[in-house]
């Protein structure tokens, strides 16, 4: 037990702090400046065959019209402006009526949304980047951040709760220190109840 909580406890140290630390910044978001938060826009044009494909798609005509996204070569585009202007984030949206695409892209403390005229095939594009403290907050709530991340912070939780239960069972090998450790154990549960109780709406 000495030995698992030793290794975990180091193992673990760099989510356990993170956490912690991401719990103050999303409690006081005041405490904090917003460092590092930018915005950057860029235009371009796309190529005129990626917005006029009709009939490419092999889908047949719902009896109101065309469907104009069956128009759209969506993942060329995609893939043109992540290499053209740097975009990390994940696809998070592609909608498409008939005068307008509009391609939005999400990850942790960041966005982009481009805006595409069908008609010419020019397009405005708007990254922002929240900054540091924006980006642990997000990795601490895990949005925008993916199947990966989400399962980071699934072992992290697991991992601190073996922290917590190797450090308990070491507590009971310690005779001098057994009873004493379980009504600090026990009085700080009964403090987090009522506070809960008391003063949480």
């Amino acid at each position: 037990m000495r030995w698992l909580h030793i290794y975990l406890s180091m193992f673990g140290l760099a989510v356990v702090l993170l956490f912690s630390l991401t719990g103050l910044t999303l409690n006081h978001p005041d405490w904090f400046p917003v460092l590092g938060e930018r915005t950057t826009e860029a235009e371009g044009k796309l190529r005129p065959g990626w917005l006029h494909s009709a009939g490419t798609s092999g889908r047949p005509e719902s009896r109101e019209g065309p469907d104009p996204s069956a128009q759209i070569a969506k993942l060329e585009i995609v893939e043109y402006l992540r290499a053209t202007h740097a975009i990390h984030g994940a696809l998070a949206e592609f909608r498409v009526d008939d005068q307008e695409c509009v391609v939005s892209f999400k990850g942790p403390a960041y966005a982009a949304d481009t805006f595409i005229d069908i008609t010419s095939g020019d397009y405005h594009i708007s990254q922002t980047y929240h900054g540091m403290v924006a980006l642990l907050n997000d990795l601490h709530k895990g949005r925008d951040s993916g199947p990966v991340w989400s399962a980071v912070i699934d072992i992290s939780a697991v991992l601190m709760t073996f922290i917590s239960l190797t450090g308990l069972v070491l507590l009971f090998y310690l005779k001098l220190r057994r009873v004493s450790g379980v009504v600090v154990a026990v009085a700080g549960a009964v403090v987090i109840v009522t506070l809960y109780r008391l003063w949480v709406p």
